[in-house]
């Protein structure tokens, strides 16, 4: 408008320059204008698609989504290692059916991409304390690198360990166990399926709190890893205490020439273990037929094992126990039992087969003992089992 005004002053017709400057004034507004609209629509879209996605996807999605984008940007080159990583924390919300259907995944190729160590999964099935936990904890130092510990309790029971302690959040999500019933046979599958989410874990033993070691770590973690086969008892014992449990209603999964006994600390590989939690075959006809006095935890494994992967089975269990005294429960080992002799006569004066070979190195465990053995157990460790 300035330059205008100046010609009309000066008496003099508007130049060419005057004219193109005064169009391009007028022409920059009105760009500037289509730009604005056009980033105004713009946001209103996405405002509308956003407000459609929340409406109908909930924002769980939309969060996800740039989460993903944004690991798929900055973390792509370690991808495997977010498989391979085993949980941060053993607490989890999961159900049982949530939990044995995660831990069922198998790597269909056998040889694995990266460095692995592989490793035994010491689980602890307990009502809650670990009195004997001194003992342990002097067994496992020094060999981090080839064990896990997973302990399932009573759910109201806390541990107070140190953090300094192997059995420091240690915990799994547990439930009520009842003995003789399913539910104990739930708690042991629900230690297989938390250790199975740790890939490392090749072997896996089921103790309980009045379980000890017989051997240093280094001669157990040999025995159990150049084993081909599974440490579970299952034989057939006729009479009322074996095939005398038996129901003709576990037909036509479970005949009676199937149907086995065996202890209930075992020692189970890879395979077995994902065998025994994916299992939805066989769990319903124990779960109705073998009633309290069945003693289902002394039969659904073993049977189940047998007719699915007989070959796999050392038909033994490396768990010490003493039936001589009669009564429903095996004899416990007090203080005053606890001598040299008593361990030479569990660890030399047996026979069995390893690998096809016999020896006499059987047992690895031992049970029951009572708390008020561990004083004399931690004095002599070296001399009775050599650490």
């Amino acid at each position: 408008m300035q330059l205008r005004i100046v010609a009309m002053e000066e008496g003099k017709a508007p130049t060419i320059n005057s004219i193109r400057v005064t169009n391009q004034s007028r022409c920059f507004p009105m760009r500037l204008l289509g730009f604005m609209l056009l980033f105004i629509g713009i946001c209103i879209g996405f405002s509308i698609i956003n407000m459609f996605k929340i409406r109908y996807l909930g924002t769980q999605n939309i969060i996800s989504g740039a989460q993903t984008l944004i690991q798929s940007c900055f973390q792509e080159s370690n991808s495997l290692q977010n498989w391979i990583e085993p949980p941060s924390t053993y607490m989890h919300t999961l159900d049982d059916s949530e939990l044995f259907w995660r831990a069922s995944f198998v790597p269909q190729i056998k040889d694995y991409p990266f460095k692995r160590s592989p490793k035994i999964a010491f689980m602890f099935l307990t009502r809650g304390p670990l009195p004997l936990a001194p003992l342990w904890e002097r067994f496992f130092k020094g060999n981090e690198e080839f064990y896990t510990i997973y302990v399932h309790t009573m759910p109201s029971y806390r541990a107070n360990f140190s953090t300094s302690s192997v059995f420091y959040q240690k915990q799994v999500p547990s439930q009520v166990v009842e003995w003789g019933m399913m539910s104990m046979c739930d708690a042991e599958r629900r230690l297989l399926a938390n250790a199975l989410l740790d890939i490392s874990n090749e072997w896996f033993v089921l103790l309980s709190e009045a379980c000890i070691p017989l051997q240093k770590f280094s001669i157990i973690y040999h025995y159990i890893s150049r084993s081909r086969f599974s440490f579970m008892g299952a034989f057939d014992e006729p009479g009322p205490y074996g095939r005398g449990r038996y129901d003709d209603k576990m037909l036509p999964e479970v005949n009676i020439d199937q149907w086995r006994k065996g202890s209930q600390w075992f020692e189970s590989n890879r395979k077995l273990a994902v065998d025994i939690i994916k299992d939805l075959k066989y769990y319903p006809k124990f779960e109705q037929f073998c009633t309290p006095d069945c003693y289902v935890d002394e039969h659904y494994f073993p049977t189940m094992l047998t007719i699915e992967s007989p070959y796999l089975l050392a038909n033994r269990t490396l768990t010490y126990v003493d039936w001589s005294r009669g009564g429903a429960h095996p004899a416990t080992f007090g203080k005053n039992d606890v001598t040299l002799e008593f361990f030479r006569k569990i660890q030399q004066h047996h026979t069995c087969v390893y690998n096809n070979q016999p020896t006499s190195v059987c047992f690895l465990f031992a049970r029951k003992f009572a708390p008020n053995a561990l004083d004399i157990l931690l004095q002599n460790s070296a001399q009775f089992f050599g650490y």
